[in-house]
């Protein structure tokens, strides 16, 4: 008689998870992230990473206390909404669901990690950057991306270093994540002798950013820094044009062609986007991600992260030899592997052990590197 684990990875979006006739244990890995929405993009993709994991997990044939595992998707859609993500986590508990990849924004995967935590289910974000996601004390909670006092640390010294800024306008979009890192940026810019000229609150909706452009354009500052997401990135980059704040914008997450279609080429041009983590192609594994990717189309950002998060919770299970929470969440702390953006291996908070950041710039139609940064 097959036995069946239910596995939760939160991304959410709901679809169908079909076993295998022939195996003994179906496990059911649960995704939870935004699936609709201005940014639905960014989480289909994420989505996808996690399928083409569990595919290749089918297909490797593992074992778990020598029966035959079936892993399986089931996709739920948090809207990037902090209650939503919470009703999504509170359904993949009262499913006994296993594991959780997710919520990918901050301000989804925090109030969801307590529910987790509760549970004693392990969650692996691919993409919540807040910093308090893994310093919450719950040992529950993972990620395989730096968190913001990486990429903050770096964007600010971008700025202030590299590009020797001494005045710069900073504008978030009121986000766990947005607020945060751009709060992180505001005091590393004040720590390297930078004069935060402004500093300029929006909300998660707007796409008319007039009115903070007037504020900034008055002060004189040499470059803006946006804490927000590419789709309203691009809006605010086009009207900074079309008002002649002609100023350089700085971002972290905005490396997407959405940004460039939605700033327009010319507005685009020079923009600069921070990114946890290396680029795909550069690593040892990228080219072949890439390549296996390609069904789903080109990677947009998270997947490849969520791959990694995926096959983490499968490592953790195999080298546990159990699906049982309470048995595999230590293994999590044990795990080494080469993913595909970079070693993964979680320090004691669940954190990675080692970071890396990655500068991107506009330079035609494209975002193409400008410089990676390690930090340990």
């Amino acid at each position: 008689m097959q036995s069946k684990t239910r596995i939760g990875i939160a991304i959410a979006a709901c679809t169908t998870c079909i076993s295998l006739a022939n195996a003994d244990q179906t496990v059911t890995i649960g995704f939870s992230g935004s699936l609709t929405g201005p940014v639905a993009h960014i989480g289909k993709d994420a989505e996808n990473g996690a399928r083409l994991a569990i595919q290749e997990a089918n297909d490797a044939g593992i074992k778990i206390k020598g029966e035959s595992v079936h892993f399986a998707l089931d996709a739920e859609d948090d809207a990037a909404d902090p209650k939503t993500a919470v009703a999504v986590a509170q359904k993949f508990v009262d499913q006994k669901l296993n594991g959780v990849v997710g919520p990918l924004s901050s301000g989804a995967a925090l109030p969801a990690s307590k529910v987790y935590a509760n549970a004693g289910i392990p969650q692996i974000s691919p993409s919540a950057t807040n910093p308090t996601l893994t310093r919450q004390g719950f040992a529950t909670a993972f990620r395989v991306i730096g968190d913001d006092s990486y990429v903050g640390k770096v964007i600010a010294q971008y700025m202030a270093k590299i590009k020797g800024y001494k005045r710069i306008a900073v504008v978030d979009d009121r986000t766990a994540y947005g607020q945060g890192l751009a709060d992180v940026v505001a005091a590393e810019l004040k720590a390297n002798g930078v004069d935060v000229v402004d500093r300029e609150y929006v909300s998660d909706k707007i796409i008319d950013f007039r009115g903070v452009l007037t504020a900034i354009k008055s002060k004189d500052a040499q470059a803006v820094f946006y804490g927000g997401v590419d789709s309203q990135a691009g809006p605010l980059r086009k009207q900074m044009t079309s008002l002649a704040v002609n100023i350089p914008l700085v971002g972290s997450s905005i490396s997407t062609e959405k940004f460039i279609q939605l700033a327009g080429n010319a507005a685009a041009q020079g923009t600069v986007s921070a990114e946890s983590g290396q680029p795909v192609s550069a690593l040892p594994n990228g080219r072949a991600f890439q390549e296996r990717f390609k069904k789903y189309g080109p990677v947009v950002l998270y997947a490849p992260y969520t791959y990694d998060a995926t096959w983490a919770l499968i490592k953790a299970m195999k080298t546990a030899d159990s699906t049982v929470p309470k048995d595999y969440l230590p293994a999590l702390h044990k795990i080494s592997f080469d993913g595909v953006t970079g070693k993964i291996s979680f320090d004691e908070n669940g954190d990675l052990r080692a970071a890396n950041v990655t500068l991107y710039q506009v330079n035609g139609d494209k975002y193409v590197v400008f410089k990676t940064v390690s930090l340990n």
